[in-house]
């Protein structure tokens, strides 16, 4: 109830409390069409590959962007503890964030639709996802007991209702499902329409290397 209230104040969820961490390898120009929904936050652009490259980030945004050459000079000898050349460098952005809240996307994910046409903003049902609780043990059948007009099931023990605090929301990307190889090959066809990829998680609950043990 008290994201949901929130949602109708001016200020952007979570606005002081929330990073947002994107690990590129190209310009941004991705930010355009996220910009009505990320601009208000405060980014920490992670560049993988060549550092000498220079990454454009387009004008409005609050952000910090750091390189291979950053990450050697802040940690030194134990640099080599963040992985280049695929997108475990976001660590490092979870590392140097001081708010509670992390969003991470990669600069490829698109701003999804509903079927009337309207842009989803995924990162405020993200942030609304954390803020409510979750379910431990059992699984609800009517999915989401916590939303509006919904409720439990049945036999959902009375001692777990009121649910544990979320620690992670992930996304899924549209288009071409998250499969391994041979499963893509021999699916070449199928298509995924619900959302794109992108993770939300709460830094109480996860430190920077724990989030790739999920």
């Amino acid at each position: 109830m008290a994201a949901i209230q929130a949602s109708k104040s001016s200020t952007p969820l979570l606005k002081d409390e929330l990073d947002i961490v994107i690990p590129t390898i190209r310009n941004l120009d991705f930010l355009e069409m996220w910009r009505p929904f990320f601009q208000p936050y405060h980014l920490i652009i992670v560049q993988d590959g060549d550092p000498s490259k220079t990454i454009n980030v387009p004008e409005g945004f609050d952000y910090e962007l750091y390189n291979r050459n950053d990450i050697n000079k802040i940690l030194g000898p134990k640099a080599s503890c963040i992985s280049f050349k695929d997108s475990a460098c976001r660590c490092f952005g979870y590392m140097v964030s001081k708010k509670k809240y992390i969003f991470t996307i990669d600069d490829d994910c698109f701003v999804a639709k509903d079927p009337t046409g309207k842009e989803i903003n995924a990162l405020e049902q993200h942030i609304k996802n954390l803020l409510s609780p979750s379910s431990p043990f059992f699984f609800n059948t009517l999915y989401d007991p916590y939303r509006d007009g919904a409720d439990f099931v049945r036999g959902y023990p009375f001692s777990l209702r009121e649910g544990v605090p979320t620690a992670v929301s992930h996304g899924l990307w549209l288009n071409i499902p998250d499969y391994d190889a041979p499963t893509q090959l021999v699916k070449p066809r199928e298509r995924n329409t619900r959302y794109e990829i992108e993770t939300f998680f709460c830094l109480s609950f996860f430190g920077a290397r724990r989030y790739f043990e999920l």
